[in-house]
């Protein structure tokens, strides 16, 4: 089998074995003799930021001298992205040894391919020997397939509400699921969240035994600033007792601010867990190395072309205010394609408060909300806007009509982000040039 033919096999077959439950997912890893329970890392959950503060986690302890392994999910353009080691993308061909090596027991289990996947993250991890491990949750928290990790540090990066079917409709109730993986004892770092979320995730970090770190209370990020070349904060922690100032992480906005201070005490906790030092010096490096692709991104000048994953109403509103604050004065084009199972209204309003235009189109994937119920939103505001098929296609007509000093913004879902970047038309451009 190649590796085209192991993504088919994954991705048709046990694509749609989604089910709710860890039955499954620990019947694998148990007959994987319960790699899980062997690894050091961070467990990450969270409606936004989870990712970012994945990749900030592990920049820092690779500066740190430390083997890392880190599962994301989704992918952007090929399937290894969910498995880094030390930095760099899985090799295809270990995907396809450790594939091989427990497919009837994937078989047998009917396992899913969000569980396939996580089993084999942690199965390679642990073959590996890595210092530390970092899985983001995929979906919720309480019954992800991440789960049974067994971490030395957890994290909950936000709340919001995302995906109402399956995690609830409240902020309450969103917050439950991702309080599902907290364990007995082990510190939990939370990052900003509305206070009906933060109650209700204290009340189960207290049944469990669980020391927190909040912020706004033990951690923050001030002086927030940021740039086409980066964000600036100072970074304060009573609970650990550390003033760092000028810190600059190469993300964008200013949420990235916040992240990267959940992020940092995250992983000095996670070092003084182990008995291991940090350096003032590596973590200044380090935010600077940050490896994480398709957050406000700036792909092309004349005209800046930014992609942004944002795909739901917080990720907007957060992309909307550092559009406003980085580019106060320039005209601003969107290009838009959202999912249909997301509260695109709200989305496609907040994006109008902004917008001198919109683009708006449709995803290739099967979850894309129609051309014309995205359009209905867009001519309710009395924005102007263009429909189009096609997001690579859809992003060439906003490019072709824009100025040397307008700002595109591509945004609305990781599927829509990872079509222009799977296409590589800015590359290609300035080849040609």
């Amino acid at each position: 089998m190649d590796y085209k033919t192991f993504l088919e096999t994954i991705y048709q077959r046990h694509s749609s074995n989604v089910k709710l439950g860890l039955d499954r997912m620990e019947a694998i890893l148990e007959r994987m003799d319960s790699p899980h329970e062997k690894l050091n890392g961070l467990h990450i959950a969270g409606t936004n930021g989870k990712g970012s503060v994945a990749a900030m986690c592990e920049a820092m302890a690779l500066e740190h001298g430390q083997t890392t392994g880190m599962n994301t999910s989704p992918h952007l353009i090929d399937y290894c992205e969910r498995f880094r080691i030390n930095g760099r993308n899985i090799d295809y061909r270990k995907l396809l040894e450790t594939y091989f090596a427990w497919q009837k027991d994937f078989d047998e289990t009917e396992a899913s391919f969000f569980e396939i996947s996580t089993a084999m993250a942690f199965d390679i991890f642990h073959r590996q020997r890595l210092d530390t491990a970092i899985f983001e949750v995929g979906l919720g928290g309480r019954l992800d397939g991440t789960n049974p990790f067994r971490s030395t540090v957890t994290v909950i990066t936000g709340i919001s509400i995302d995906h109402p079917k399956s995690l609830g409709d409240s902020i309450e109730l969103v917050a439950r699921e991702k309080a599902g993986i907290l364990k007995e004892s082990t510190p939990l770092v939370m990052g900003r969240m509305p206070d009906a979320a933060r109650e209700v995730i204290l009340e189960v970090a207290c049944e469990r035994h669980v020391p927190v770190m909040q912020y706004g209370i033990d951690f923050e990020a001030r002086n927030i600033e940021t740039s086409t070349s980066g964000t600036r904060f100072d970074y304060r922690s009573k609970a650990l007792g550390i003033e760092l100032n000028d810190l600059c992480v190469n993300l964008l906005g200013e949420h990235q601010a916040i992240n990267a201070s959940t992020a940092l005490t995250a992983l000095i906790t996670y070092m003084n867990r182990r008995g291991l030092a940090y350096s003032e010096d590596k973590i200044r490096g380090a935010l600077q190395k940050v490896n994480w692709m398709g957050r406000m991104q700036i792909l092309n000048t004349k005209p800046t072309v930014i992609i942004d994953g944002a795909h739901n109403e917080e990720g907007v509103q957060a992309l909307v205010g550092n559009v406003r604050k980085m580019f106060p004065s320039n005209r601003l084009l969107f290009v838009v394609a959202i999912l249909r199972d997301k509260r695109l209204d709200r989305m496609i309003e907040d994006i109008c408060t902004v917008a001198d235009r919109i683009y708006i189109t449709k995803n290739q994937s099967d979850r894309a909300a129609d051309i014309e119920e995205q359009a209905d939103v867009a001519r309710s505001t009395k924005t102007p806007f263009e429909i189009a098929e096609g997001v690579v296609n859809t992003v060439g007509k906003a490019v072709d009509s824009a100025a040397d000093d307008d700002i595109v913004v591509i945004t609305g879902s990781l599927y829509t982000i990872s079509e222009v970047l799977a296409a590589d038309m800015f590359k290609r451009k300035e080849k040609e040039a």
